[in-house]
């Protein structure tokens, strides 16, 4: 009876840890471009726990756009299905032009998880830097939460510190807790336990968090809240988890 006991409550505490990880996730094929070789850009976009590789369905995305120069584009109609992680997601190609600094961001179609009784929706962005211009890349898109990055969000080796404000309405968020990943895309690294898969640091009263980057990869930085609207569920209110989520690259420096 113990051991039932012991094994349940296990199962448990695994379906907890592995529910405080989702991220929402939109990465390019580079965060920077400089040769026209590469301007054929693929994005690909899910939701998953990107350091333990598993991941889960993602529904069609409510929007899906880029914005340069402060201008944004709709790119709902370049979205393919696909299957990252062995689940439902999708890819998109966008062809880069001219120089610029592009943000692309998704919100997805609310997202609801069992183990935490709620709704999930998680605003993700990502930055790609085109051939020499580095101008706006601090600008925030005025979703309905973000992470405005105040480290230049691309051209950065691994070991690096990275910081970034969180906002919520367009205002800073003191104290946000943010959850940080690495998409550990080639299996190759280990957390020696449960502890070590997400990071976790909080915001300063400014709603900025800092963080220093261990290895070289992508990785996400998940600031959570919870909206002040609900969304009912079979005759339910249930509460709305709200993710601003950037994802960027950090690279190991080459050698001759």
């Amino acid at each position: 009876m113990w051991k039932i006991i012991c094994a349940s409550l296990a199962l448990l505490l695994c379906a907890v840890t592995q529910a405080e990880a989702h991220f929402g996730m939109i990465i390019p094929a580079t965060a920077t471009v400089t040769e026209k070789k590469d301007a054929d850009l693929k994005l690909d976009i899910s939701f998953s726990h990107p350091m333990e590789m598993q991941g889960m369905d993602m529904a069609a995305p409510k929007a899906f756009t880029v914005t340069l120069n402060g201008k944004t584009e709709d790119l709902r109609a370049s979205l393919k299905p696909a299957a990252i992680m062995g689940r439902k997601a999708w890819q998109a190609a966008f062809k880069i032009q001219k120089p610029g600094v592009y943000q692309f961001a998704v919100e997805p179609a609310p997202y609801f998880e069992p183990a935490e009784d709620c709704y999930i929706i998680h605003y993700a962005k990502t930055i790609v830097a085109a051939f020499g211009d580095e101008e706006g890349w601090d600008e925030a898109l005025g979703l309905k939460t973000e992470i405005v990055p105040l480290t230049r969000p691309f051209g950065n080796y691994a070991g690096n510190v990275f910081q970034g404000r969180v906002l919520l309405d367009g205002k800073p968020v003191p104290g946000a807790e943010v959850e940080v990943e690495s998409y550990n895309k080639t299996r190759g690294h280990v957390p020696p336990n449960d502890y070590f898969v997400t990071q976790v640091v909080k915001a300063d009263e400014n709603g900025v968090f800092s963080y220093g980057v261990p290895w070289a990869g992508w990785w996400g930085f998940a600031a959570l809240n919870t909206a002040k609207e609900k969304i009912t569920r079979e005759g339910q209110d249930k509460p709305v988890e709200l993710g601003a989520v950037l994802w960027l690259e950090f690279a190991a420096p080459q050698t001759r």
